[in-house]
């Protein structure tokens, strides 16, 4: 069973030192990642743009999101093993190895890379210099970003910065990323009682409930997949994200509420939804839309409903306010109901 109390104990929340200790260094990994590439980054020209992008490996979908509205030529996602069929020595491989493919278990990264070195692709790499992926990437037509870190979001900043300098996308404000970072680090830090921490309140909120998150924009809804990932491992729970008519069913067919049921009876098969929105700011018709169709069905089948905003600052900024803020929230859920969580 959830304890609230718990969100408050110090001695609980110790427990969980080393996951809300990374969160809370979110910022300063991005800082540090960005200052150790900028040199390799410095040297990238935009003089000869490729015939196409695969990004391949993990966050790849995350890259595409950012880049595929401004890249000047087709961007493909490639999270699956091998190269499409079609990369040749016209292309241009990107790969941001996380934590899985720098100890050599991720094998769609590792298969990419090694398909982009025989198949002689340009190869643009996020990676630990010394790791199994480094390594296999190794060739004339290889740029390594060096990275001292295992942080996904901060290796795809990194590999965003190096997008621009090609000429593939936006340029990438990485300070106001490491900026929105460190603010909900603030907003959510473990000596803020729950009156004051969103991050504590969100967990409240999914106490009894499974998890549905919903984000509208394409990187609003990566960011809620990437949170539903965080509240699976750090509580064991089912938890999806989708969209909005993927979703509509799982709030429509919720079962009434009931107050008086004995949680000791009901496993979590028989907790109700909790539907979560992510909101970054984006005043689109069609999302508009799209979250009061959401919103209306849980009024109308008692189901309780929360918001995660992030309006203000760069797109990048605002999926790493959004991530930020359901990562914490996992751990904070994880805390109450004494689940060991590694987020």
């Amino acid at each position: 069973m959830f304890d609230d109390a718990r969100l408050d104990d110090q001695q609980a929340l110790a427990a969980a030192d080393v996951p809300l200790r990374r969160l809370a260094e979110s910022g300063a990994r991005v800082r540090r990642e960005v200052g150790a590439c900028a040199a390799v980054v410095g040297q990238l020209r935009s003089d000869d743009a490729p015939r196409a992008v695969v990004a391949a490996g993990a966050d790849s979908r995350l890259l595409r999101a950012v880049l595929e509205h401004s890249c000047p030529v087709p961007f493909v996602a490639w999270p699956g093993p091998g190269l499409p069929g079609w990369a040749g020595s016209l292309d241009t491989v990107v790969v941001t190895a996380g934590s899985a493919a720098a100890t050599s278990t991720d094998e769609g990264a590792i298969s990419a890379v090694m398909e982009a070195v025989r198949r002689g692709c340009g190869l643009l790499i996020a990676a630990a210099p010394h790791s199994v992926i480094a390594e296999l990437a190794a060739g004339r037509h290889t740029t390594l970003l060096p990275l001292s870190s295992e942080d996904p979001l901060a290796a795809a900043v990194v590999m965003l910065q190096a997008a621009h300098a090609l000429g593939l996308g936006p340029d990438i404000d990485a300070e106001s990323v490491a900026t929105a970072l460190d603010d909900v680090a603030v907003e959510s830090s473990p000596f803020l009682d729950m009156v004051h921490n969103p991050a504590k309140e969100l967990a409240l909120l999914l106490a009894d409930a499974n998890p549905v998150l919903w984000g509208g924009t394409v990187l609003s809804a990566r960011a809620a997949r990437r949170v539903a990932e965080a509240l699976r491992r750090a509580t064991g729970r089912s938890c999806m994200a989708g969209d909005a008519d993927q979703l509509l069913p799982v709030v429509a067919h919720a079962a009434p509420r009931d107050v008086f049921a004995d949680p000791y009876d009901d496993g979590a098969a028989a907790m109700p939804p909790a539907l979560v929105v992510l909101d970054d700011g984006t005043d689109d018709a069609l999302i508009r839309e799209q979250r009061g169709r959401l919103l209306s069905a849980a009024s109308t089948h008692g189901v309780r409903t929360g918001t995660l905003v992030a309006a203000h600052g760069s797109p990048m900024a605002r999926y790493a306010s959004l991530y930020a803020r359901g990562s914490y929230a996992a751990v904070y859920l994880g805390v109450g109901l004494r689940a060991e969580t590694s987020t």
